[in-house]
C-alpha cells in the first residue's frame, strides 16, 4: 500500500502546531519526509498535493520561528523545500511569511545544516519571479555570499549558490550579487566537481544582464567554462556551461571575441553537437555557437571545426527537437552569409 494511503495527513498537520509536543512535531515531520521521498518513485505531486491540502503550509512556517530546536527547524525547511516546488504552492508558502524566517536561518547562529536546508527552500521558493524580489529584498543576498566564501563545510556553499542563481534571475539582485564581489568566488567554484554545475547554473543567469556579464569575463569565467565543456564533465554540467557561454556572447560583442579568441570553445562547443548527445545539451551548444556566429572571425572558426554536418543533422526534416532544428538553421543561415563560407556549406552538404 503506497505510504499516503496509511496516513492521516490531518492528523499529523495537527501534530506539527503550537500546541502540540515536540516529540509529536519531531514524529510528524519524520513522516512528512518519509512520503516526500517515497513520491519520486510514486505520485510525487499528488502527495504534495495532499499535503498542502490538509494545512501543512502555516505550521511549517510557524516552525521556522526562534524557540524550534535546530533539528525542527531543518526538518520543516526542507518540507517547504519540497513543497515549493510548484509555483502555486511557492506563491502559498510566501504569502505565510517563510521568507524573513528562512532568511534569518541562514546567520551565523544555525547549525550547518539549518543554514543549507534554509537556502534550499530559498531557491525553491526562487523559481516564483515575485518571490525574487521579495527574497532580495528581505536581505538574503549578504548572508548566502557569506554562506559561499566559508570554508567550512561543502553543502551550505552549494546551496547557497543554488539560491543565489535562481535570485539573479532579477536585475537587482544579480546587480547586488555582483557589486558585493561574488563573482570571483563563483567562478573559483567552478573547478570544484561537487560545486561546478550549480556554480555554471549562477553565471548562467547572472550574464543575462550585460553589465554583470562585464564583470564574469573579466572575473576569468570564460576559460573556466569552456573547460567544463571537457569530457570530464556531465552532461548536466556541458548544459550550463554552455548556456552561460551563450548568455556571455548574446549580450555582448568584446565576450564573443573572447569565448573563442582566447578560450577556444567553439571546438568543444562542435564536438556537444554530435548524436550521442542528450539533446538539451544539442541545444545550448548551438545557442552557444549561434551567438558566436554574429562575429565574422567566430564564423571561420566554426566551419572549420566541423560544425556544418552537424547543425544540418540537427536542423534536417527528422530532427527530434523543433527548437533546436530552428537553432540549427538559423546558425548555418549566418554561416552561409559569407560567400567564402557558403562555399564551403555546400561541399558539406547544405
Amino acid at each position: 500500500m503506497p505510504p499516503l494511503a496509511r496516513c492521516d495527513v490531518r492528523n499529523l498537520v495537527r501534530n506539527l502546531g503550537a500546541h502540540a509536543r515536540p516529540s509529536q512535531q519531531r514524529a510528524a515531520l519524520a513522516v512528512f519526509e518519509q512520503l516526500y521521498s517515497a513520491g519520486w518513485e510514486e505520485d510525487y505531486p499528488g502527495i504534495v498535493a495532499a499535503i498542502v491540502a490538509a494545512g501543512a503550509i502555516p505550521p511549517l512556517v510557524q516552525l521556522l520561528y526562534p524557540g524550534s530546536t535546530d533539528d525542527v527547524q531543518q526538518s520543516a525547511a526542507e518540507a517547504l523545500t519540497f513543497i515549493a516546488h510548484y509555483a502555486e504552492n511557492a506563491v502559498t508558502v510566501a504569502a505565510a511569511g517563510a521568507i524573513p524566517l528562512l532568511v534569518q536561518l541562514l546567520g551565523l547562529g544555525s547549525t550547518a545544516r539549518v543554514q543549507q536546508n534554509a537556502a534550499g527552500a530559498l531557491t525553491a521558493l526562487a523559481q516564483q519571479a515575485d518571490n525574487q524580489a521579495t527574497i532580495g529584498a528581505a536581505s538574503a543576498i549578504p548572508p548566502l555570499l557569506q554562506l559561499l566564501r566559508s570554508g567550512s563545510s561543502t553543502e551550505p556553499q552549494q546551496f547557497a549558490i543554488g539560491a543565489l542563481g535562481s535570485l539573479a534571475v532579477n536585475a537587482d539582485n544579480a546587480a547586488t550579487i555582483a557589486a558585493a564581489g561574488a563573482i570571483p568566488r563563483i567562478v573559483q567554484l567552478l573547478g570544484t566537481v561537487s560545486s561546478a554545475e550549480d556554480s555554471a547554473a549562477a553565471l548562467m543567469n547572472l550574464a543575462k544582464h550585460a553589465e554583470v556579464a562585464v564583470t564574469i569575463a573579466a572575473a576569468g569565467a570564460v576559460p573556466a567554462l569552456v573547460q567544463l565543456l571537457g569530457p570530464g564533465s556531465t552532461e548536466k554540467v556541458h548544459h550550463k556551461a554552455a548556456c552561460a557561454l551563450k548568455n556571455l556572447a548574446a549580450v555582448n560583442n568584446d565576450n564573443r571575441v573572447t569565448i573563442d579568441g582566447a578560450a577556444g570553445a567553439i571546438p568543444p562547443l562542435v564536438r556537444l553537437l554530435r548524436r550521442d548527445t542528450h539533446e538539451y545539451v544539442h541545444g545550448a551548444a548551438t545557442s552557444a555557437l549561434h551567438s558566436l556566429a554574429r562575429d565574422a572571425a567566430n564564423q571561420a572558426t566554426t566551419v572549420a571545426a566541423g560544425a556544418v554536418p552537424l547543425l544540418l543533422h540537427l536542423s534536417g526534416p527528422g530532427a527530434p527537437d523543433e527548437h533546436v532544428q530552428g537553432l540549427a538553421a538559423a546558425t548555418v543561415g549566418l554561416l552561409s552569409q559569407s560567400s567564402e563560407l557558403f562555399a564551403l556549406l555546400v561541399a558539406a552538404g547544405g
